[in-house]
């Protein structure tokens, strides 16, 4: 385990000089981070101008035997503007050491009578892709770039939001191959005809209009 070292301030009175002198003494502690729990789960749905919801977490330090706060940092949200966010949750022990996760929030009015989860169809390259429902208004699709069935290598999966009955919003989010986003998304909703199209914006892929059928 990483040994870690605190430096503490005390003010000393030396007897001679009857004056106060400050020393600096170093302690090593083992290094642990506490542990979030995030009771009711990392993602969450609200509607424009609306609340977050209520999040449960907790968090314990099991090597300093500690239970400790956790704090919400929402200072990226914003709930007047339809889209995907980030909510960030902390905690520290009594040393300082600092763990945090990551909660994912969708601002939308979108009616939770719609569903877009399914699998689709990139007719350019012939792929199939699935789109699952994480909250409302909040999907993740499988493999946002959909190169090909035989391209196994450069899958990685995305979160979008739908913020109309005919748009999507894909946020900046993290992938093993740098940040990902998408552009101009848009939703088109018909009675067995169902497309939904983003441009995948990414340093490692061409910034094309992916479109995906669904697939009934």
């Amino acid at each position: 385990m990483k040994k870690l070292l605190i430096l503490s301030v005390f003010a000393a009175v030396a007897f001679a000089g009857c004056k106060k002198k400050e020393a600096t003494i170093s302690t090593l502690h083992s290094y642990s981070a506490p542990t979030i729990l995030l009771t009711n789960g990392d993602v969450f749905s609200m509607p424009v101008g609306g609340v977050l919801p209520l999040i449960i977490a907790t968090a314990h330090d099991s090597f300093y035997h500690e239970d400790c706060t956790v704090l919400f940092d929402q200072s990226k949200l914003d709930n007047t503007v339809p889209g995907g966010y980030i909510v960030t949750a902390t905690a520290r022990n009594k040393y300082g050491m600092m763990a945090s996760k990551t909660i994912h929030v969708a601002v939308t009015d979108i009616s939770p009578a719609i569903n877009l989860a399914g699998k689709y169809l990139r007719i350019e390259t012939d792929d199939t892709v699935n789109v699952s429902m994480i909250a409302n208004g909040f999907y993740s699709i499988d493999d946002a770039a959909a190169n090909g069935a035989g391209d196994t290598t450069h899958v990685i999966a995305a979160r979008f939001v739908q913020t109309s009955d005919v748009a999507l919003v894909m946020p900046k989010q993290d992938s093993k191959f740098g940040d990902i986003y998408g552009t101009g998304g848009t939703v088109m909703m018909a009675p067995g005809d169902t497309t939904i199209q983003y441009t995948l914006q990414n340093n490692f892929f061409a910034p094309t209009i992916r479109m995906f059928k669904k697939l009934q």
